[in-house]
């Protein structure tokens, strides 16, 4: 008798259950209706193994009529086009070498950079980029990507934030396709990947990323990284992942000193067709010392200025808009601010906090402090280190770890650190 084929699929049953209840194993309620139902399992119910604690079949539900069967149906539940790899961001077009203004402060990194893109996977692998926020390294990261996609077409370079990577992870895991979330990260020939500290406390991604890292350096591919401190400092992290990172060549970017500051200034003036008086671009470079972003920032306000008021570039102009500027980074969450409140609060000085006392009249405010501004500003702990009288960064480290804990357990310390946050932020 020949079947119109009505559903095609796949399934698990035990061999006992096809030997004593096949019907109820087989019957779908759908199909209820049909008094005739086929299936091929119970004709060869003997080519199953008593041993075998399950096996896979293809089933078949059909009525009665002589009509052929169609080819089977597929049911994979993943898109084609989202098995396909693909540029999880963008690389900015003028985040290139070309564009990178090199100076002291930034050599190492740049040069580091550029071998491994002439050279992916044998140069430097994994390169590890880290510096505070705004002095290059997503510049150095997309610079890389760049040079390599235009010297070979054919390589594989997907650049990404890890916080892209850890919500595909999600995604991934939400929709049961772990698998082609794997096949999208390890089959790249490059892998550059920014912000990494952002899997500190992630426990899941951290177990993913390992796994990918393993995969793409055991096939000899290139992985270039940036985070906004070293990796001896990203806590709490897997100690197998944090020796990977450490596993190549480390290169810290530096805050940019006061020729190079000059000499970025100019460039990006010059990128916007704008003449920039060198009284200008000394004011702003002595008055603006911190990242590269800030730096860009004070010259696009006074451009900006200049262009809406129909003024020409000056250095009275570029004062008056940098007051404003300054008045604003005055009022941001610094080290000295926080060391400034806390000594206010505790009734010490700030030269206290900064020595070498131990007795806990000024250890426990200078362990509160460094908690601070960990929990408040983006600096390191060599940074935070450097700002307590250069204390070592383990000392740091301890002290933030104690005093997120007794913020846990210790409800005058949970209100203390609430009113230093106030006071702080108003």
């Amino acid at each position: 008798m020949q079947y119109s084929w009505l559903r095609v699929g796949e399934g698990s049953i035990s061999p006992q259950a096809c030997q004593e209840r096949p019907a109820a194993v087989l019957r779908r309620p759908a199909l209820a209706e049909h008094r005739q139902f086929w299936y091929s399992v119970t004709q060869h119910r003997s080519r199953f193994a008593p041993v075998l604690p399950q096996v896979n079949v293809r089933f078949a539900f059909g009525i009665s009529q002589r009509q052929a069967p169609p080819p089977p149906v597929s049911h994979s539940s993943i898109p084609k086009s989202s098995t396909l790899l693909e540029k999880s961001v963008a690389r900015a077009m003028n985040y290139t070498f070309a564009h990178f203004v090199v100076g002291s402060a930034n050599q190492f990194a740049h040069a580091a950079a550029l071998a491994v893109a002439n050279l992916p996977s044998q140069a430097y692998n994994p390169l590890f980029l880290y510096g505070e926020t705004g002095l290059g390294k997503t510049h150095l990261l997309q610079a890389i990507g760049h040079h390599i996609s235009q010297s070979d077409a054919t390589q594989r370079v997907v650049y990404l934030p890890v916080e892209r990577f850890v919500n595909d992870l999600v995604s991934a895991i939400h929709r049961a396709q772990t698998t082609v979330f794997r096949q999208r990260y390890r089959n790249v020939d490059v892998l550059l990947i920014d912000d990494v500290q952002l899997l500190a406390g992630k426990k899941q991604a951290q177990e993913e990323f390992l796994h990918t890292f393993n995969t793409l350096h055991q096939a000899d591919k290139q992985i270039v990284m940036s985070s906004d401190r070293a990796p001896l400092d990203i806590t709490p992290l897997d100690e197998r992942l944090r020796s990977r990172f450490a596993s190549g060549l480390i290169a810290d970017l530096q805050p940019p000193d006061l020729e190079t500051r000059l000499a970025i200034l100019t460039r990006k003036a010059e990128a916007r067709g704008i003449a920039l008086p060198h009284d200008v671009a000394m004011l702003v470079a002595s008055g603006i010392r911190g990242n590269i972003r800030e730096l860009e920032d004070g010259l696009t306000r006074i451009i900006a200025f200049a262009s809406l008021n129909a003024q020409p570039l000056s250095s009275e102009l570029a004062e008056t808009v940098l007051q404003q500027t300054l008045a604003e980074r005055e009022r941001a969450i610094t080290a000295p601010r926080i060391q400034q409140a806390v000594a206010r609060h505790f009734g010490i000085k700030i030269s206290e906090m900064k020595s070498k006392g131990r007795q806990r009249t000024v250890t426990f405010p200078r362990q509160v402090a460094m908690f601070l501004c960990r929990e408040l500003t983006d600096a390191s702990f060599p940074r935070i280190g450097q700002a307590f009288g250069g204390k070592d960064h383990t000392t740091v480290l301890h002290s933030c770890e104690k005093i997120a804990r007794l913020e846990e357990v210790d409800e005058h310390v949970a209100r203390l650190l609430w009113q230093l946050r106030r006071a702080l932020k108003n």
